[in-house]
């Protein structure tokens, strides 16, 4: 519990853990008048280098004066922050407000002047960095704009401290002294920084847990059999490169099969990297006590009974993290399956998978251990057999993911030279603005598969995750606006990532299709066809077909530049030989090589059992006995399905994925292709236009005049309307009608035709249901018209109808934008209308949106035709109606306490566009967690 200063409570919202630049975690939070031994002791190992640095003079020890004052703070004119690590302090950070004079301020002074003091033991691990960010957030929250360090010049690393910060500085030399001023205000560059250093910094911290020196299995048993004792069977049995210890309170042996054995941790005289917890839960803050102290590095928890089984669980759960990042350890877990690391200069398999995967260049990460062994023995299947191998670089079980989680790993993933393509299942995504982000930067680099379990139900127990408004379909949306390839099945991730990790992207969408089965060549090219490719006429090459025959086809369909990918189809003849699967195998791998550039996937119906029990029969059709030139004759593995086709040279890098099904393959297909054109679009992906009749100044101070009035409030029609304008976006008026003397005076008012329509809630925006009248060309049928609706659904006062003049007759469609807590900002777009909201036909995308984003948000619908011409129709204003975006998205982005906004119905016509209904409301602006100080989630 800490003690407030002076004038201000505790500010608990500045307390955070983060990642340092070696991947270990550290403890900000304020300094209070509690931390008088702390401070001292600290100062203690300072050394008097880094003291007259600090001080300009030398300084052995801190007076009772200085205590005081170096631990009694306001939090306002005053603040100072502590980094610590198992409790103890290992830097400071102070800001003292000052005014013009640089003598002590108060509010309204707008500048404070900063100084930092770093144990030498932890210089170079980033801690002034990070101290740097968290004390800029805070004094921007006490409406301190500029900070003033005062540095000598030979403290080169704490200047370099500041100039690396990203923020707009000056800098001045006098009296010996280098005078550093520099704006709080982030900037692109200090935005960029920091990610930067939060990717390097999170990258780290997992590669110390995938990557150990040593690992320290806690709880293995003398006995096979249990969770610790098979963790530690599958660390021998991988060949890990590492150093092994076996831990157990009851173990009396000096080793356990070979493993050197220890009571506890402490007991073991070298270092340990990674500790594998398999003890029960209420054992589990003794041992994470014991291994913080012996100074292990990251932690894996495989034991249960956590926030899987229930809020005392979960609290549970909580301690275990503040306990492990206490000490500066990441976990992977609690509940977790494991890790696994197939390099050859690692060799970990610190998981309860039995069996080492297969190395390769594929990133497995799930948050589920039992999709996790599917995804390890999926791969294991279908990654290996007569031509080539396929398997896994990195495996990430993250159990409840109370620590590390996802987005952790793929930061990891973004610049890990051994991973080509990642494939993540995801059960929930605790923080969507950060994945998003991260994973459009991985996706610009490699191919980011995911499929998302639990989307109709909530998050799994064990998921402490923050709620969500947007539906999963939203979700879905705003991922692959950012790069994502999501599939819907652990197949279909499979699937995918097989044909990413082996073959390159295709240029565009054409496919010629070529095989032994005219049936399943046309099976192949309505699946095309159903997944929005140009498949070429199928090719029969017929049942006769030889290897050779292959090869000729192949290679002719690869020149043909009206193709982009081609699709082979096989069925074995009855009696076809392993050697003859073979032959067909390098023929299609010789041929492919001849266009490295264009993908080739293959799918092979196999008889398996029935081929063999019929193989004594005599064959009813020709034997394709030929082979390619340079066939190989290596036989194939009866107990493995051919799953990829290649030569059996390790020189040959190309494997060609092959599929059971014709819809199998052309999924993958198809996903590789928006992927590819994603990529191509990514290069440029538009700007966010300007627009000079915006009125930015008059918009905000006409926000925070209605905000004075009281949060979460609906924007009356005017207000909404006057709000709306700023931003260049008019609304057609609606005159309130609660009379027909009224309707008819707002109808002279407007001129004729009009129209005439409820606004009543369970009316509004509901055409099919009569509550519109529309080309009211004179008094007597508005009149007539009003009897109709009021005898029809009810009194004026019910209704509340209002009187319109008539828009342009075009398509109706609806404009929306809502800040979402966790995902941002987000805008919408569909057609207006009953059908589209059944059939869920509405585009997103994340907020700002930029020229590129509107034109194919327009253009994402699959009612999008009605808008170009459908059938004979005139093609709409489309460039109006993205212009119409962009002006919504500025709105909402300009403005964060505009948390949403209906333009409903939006009327395209041939020329222009009519906004006949605008609904606004506004809320204090919601926290942006990304773009504070660098942070890992609380828990």
């Amino acid at each position: 519990m800490q003690t407030s200063s002076d004038r201000h409570e505790y500010p608990s919202h500045w307390e955070a853990d983060v990642v340092l630049r070696d991947g270990g975690t550290a403890r900000i939070r304020p300094i209070t008048v509690d931390d008088a031994e702390r401070l001292v002791s600290f100062y203690e190992q300072v050394s008097d280098e880094s003291k007259y640095y600090r001080f300009f003079a030398p300084y052995p020890r801190l007076s009772a004066k200085d205590v005081h004052r170096f631990t009694h703070h306001d939090f306002v004119d005053r603040v100072g922050l502590a980094a610590t690590v198992g409790g103890e302090f290992i830097a400071t950070v102070r800001y003292d407000r000052i005014n013009a004079d640089g003598r002590p301020a108060s509010v309204p002074a707008d500048e404070a002047e900063v100084a930092f003091l770093v144990q030498d033991a932890h210089q170079g691990r980033g801690v002034a960095s990070a101290l740097l960010e968290h004390i800029a957030a805070v004094a921007r929250e006490r409406d301190i704009r500029r900070f003033a360090a005062e540095v000598l010049p030979a403290n080169t690393k704490m200047i370099k401290v500041f100039t690396d910060a990203g923020y707009q500085q000056k800098r001045h030399f006098e009296d010996g002294v280098v005078r550093l001023e520099f704006d709080l205000e982030p900037t692109d560059r200090s935005l960029a920084v920091q990610r930067a250093r939060e990717q390097r910094a999170e990258a780290r911290s997992v590669q110390r847990l995938l990557a150990p020196g040593s690992v320290a299995v806690i709880g293995a048993g003398r006995t096979p059999g249990g969770v610790g004792r098979s963790v530690l069977d599958n660390l021998r049995a991988a060949g890990f490169t590492g150093r092994l210890y076996a831990v157990n309170k009851a173990l009396q042996e000096k080793e356990l099969d070979g493993v050197p054995a220890h009571r506890s941790v402490r007991d073991i005289a070298e270092p340990v990297d990674l500790a594998v917890v398999a003890v029960p839960a209420p054992y589990v803050p003794e041992v994470v006590a014991e291994c913080g102290e012996h100074g292990v590095q990251g932690l894996v928890v495989v034991s249960a009974g956590y926030a899987e089984s229930g809020p005392a669980g979960r609290e549970r759960q909580r301690a275990l993290v503040r306990q492990a990042r206490t000490y500066g350890m990441r976990i992977i877990g609690p509940n977790a399956f494991g890790v696994i690391n197939t390099s050859p200069e690692v060799r970990l398999n610190a998981s309860l998978a039995p069996e080492m995967p297969r190395p390769g260049r594929i990133g497995l990460f799930a948050q589920s251990g039992a999709i996790g062994i599917a995804l390890l023995s999926r791969l294991h299947r279908r990654g290996g057999g007569v031509t080539g191998v396929t398997g896994v670089s990195t495996f990430v079980s993250s159990g409840n993911r109370a620590d590390v989680s996802g987005n952790d790993v793929l930061q990891y993933w973004y610049d890990d030279p051994d991973t080509d393509v990642a494939l993540m299942y995801l059960e929930s995504i605790g923080n969507p603005r950060k994945f998003t982000r991260l994973a459009r930067r991985t996706a610009a680099a490699k191919p980011l598969v995911v499929v998302q379990g639990a989307r109709h139900a909530a998050a799994p127990q064990g998921h402490a995750v923050r709620a969500t408004r947007l539906p999963h379909a939203t979700v879905s949306a705003l991922l692959r606006q950012a790069g994502v390839i999501r599939v819907d099945t652990i197949t279909e991730l499979v699937d995918a990532g097989l044909l990413l990790a082996r073959q390159p992207l295709p240029a565009g969408p054409r496919v010629a299709i070529l095989g032994n089965s005219e049936s399943l060549g046309l099976l192949t090219f309505d699946a095309c066809l159903a997944e929005g490719l140009r498949p070429l006429p199928p090719l029969d090459l017929t049942t006769a077909a030889s290897a050779e025959d292959f090869h000729r086809a192949l290679t002719k369909a690869l020149a043909d530049d009206r193709c982009d990918a081609v699709v082979v189809t096989a069925i074995p003849a009855v009696g076809e030989t392993s050697a003859q699967d073979a032959a067909l195998a390098e023929a299609l791998r010789s041929a492919s090589a001849s266009a490295p550039a264009k993908p080739v996937l293959v799918v092979h119906v196999e008889l398996g059992g029935l081929a063999e029990a019929l193989s004594a029969a005599a064959s009813t059709a020709p034997q394709a006995a030929s082979t390619a030139p340079g066939a190989g004759q290596a036989p194939r593995p009866a107990e493995r399905p051919a799953t990829a086709v290649s030569g059996p040279s390790e020189a040959s890098p190309r494997l060609i994925p092959a599929y059971p099904a014709a819809e199998r393959a052309v999924r993958a297909l198809g996903e590789a292709v928006k992927y590819a054109q994603w990529r191509r679009e990514v290069a440029d992906p538009g700007k966010v236009p300007e627009y000079e009749d915006i009125d930015e100044k008059g918009a905000a101070e006409q926000v925070d005049e209605l905000l004075s009035r009281g949060s979460g409030l609906t924007l009356a029609p005017e207000d909404a309307c006057v709000l709306l304008g700023r931003y260049g976006i008019d609304v057609h008026r609606a005159v309130p009608a609660p009379t027909p003397d009224e309707a008819a005076a707002a109808a002279r008012t407007l001129g004729y035709p009009v129209a005439l329509k409820t606004t009543a809630p369970h009316l509004r925006h509901r055409a099919d249901l009569g509550g519109v009248r529309l080309d009211l060309t004179d008094e007597t049928q508005l009149r007539r018209a009003y009897t109709e609706l009021t005898d029809l659904f009810g009194t004026p006062e019910v209704l509340r109808p209002v009187v319109q003049g008539m828009a342009p007759r075009g398509v109706d469609t609806v404009v929306r934008a809502v800040i979402d807590p966790a995902a941002g900002a987000v805008l919408s777009f569909g057609l207006a209308g009953a059908a589209s909201e059944l059939l869920g036909d509405t585009a997103h995308r994340l907020v700002p949106v930029t020229d590129r984003d509107a034109s194919s948000l327009v253009r994402s619908i699959r009612t999008a035709p009605l808008l170009f011409g459908w059938r004979g129709s005139a093609p709409v204003d489309t460039v109006a109606l993205e212009e119409l975006m962009l002006r919504v998205s500025r709105l909402v982005d300009d403005h964060p306490e505009v948390v949403a906004v209906s333009l409903e119905p939006v009327v395209v016509a041939p020329r222009g566009l009519s906004v006949l209904g605008a609904t606004v409301r506004l809320a204090r602006a919601p926290v942006r967690d990304d773009l504070g100080p660098r942070t890992l989630p609380v828990v």
